[in-house]
């Protein structure tokens, strides 16, 4: 066996569809194209969504509500997720590394602490936001909160 004898496996390939060669072909004439119409035209190219004259869906669904594009996204951690965070891998500080590191958080993500669940442990916690009760709970527990 060499590269000269290799061929593909049998029913594997086709060959292409020839149009527009003559009336014997089977494909002559209209070239499989049907008998007028606009799709039977050279340059014929249907817009993105039309749907044949009917009301578009795009046009069809009512629209509404406001989008704001100053939004800022946080991803809320509760301080409950933090205490078992620190107990199991047995932390006294906790970052934005350390949230990546352990899959809380990817790296785009904005992050805010919230107050559900309590803080027992000290704790230094390093986020870009956190929630008035948050920041209470963790200083009663003698830790401290960097705001990023």
């Amino acid at each position: 066996m060499n590269l000269s004898n290799l061929t593909p496996a049998v029913g594997s390939t086709k060959s292409r569809k020839r149009i527009g060669r003559g009336q014997g072909s089977g494909k002559g004439g209209t070239s499989t194209r049907g008998h007028k119409g606009a799709k039977s035209r050279s340059g014929y190219s249907k817009k993105v969504g039309f749907e044949g004259g009917q009301m578009p869906l795009q046009r069809r669904v009512p629209k509404f509500g406001f989008r704001n594009i100053n939004r800022v996204e946080y991803k809320a951690i509760n301080i409950s997720t933090l205490q078992e965070l620190a107990q199991k891998y047995n932390l006294s500080e906790i970052n934005y590394d350390v949230l990546k590191q352990h899959g809380l958080i990817n790296r785009n993500e904005i992050v805010k602490i919230l107050a559900n669940g309590a803080l027992t442990l000290k704790l230094d916690i390093t986020a870009h936001a956190f929630s008035k009760k948050a920041v209470e709970s963790i200083e009663a527990a003698n830790g401290k909160v960097i705001k990023l």
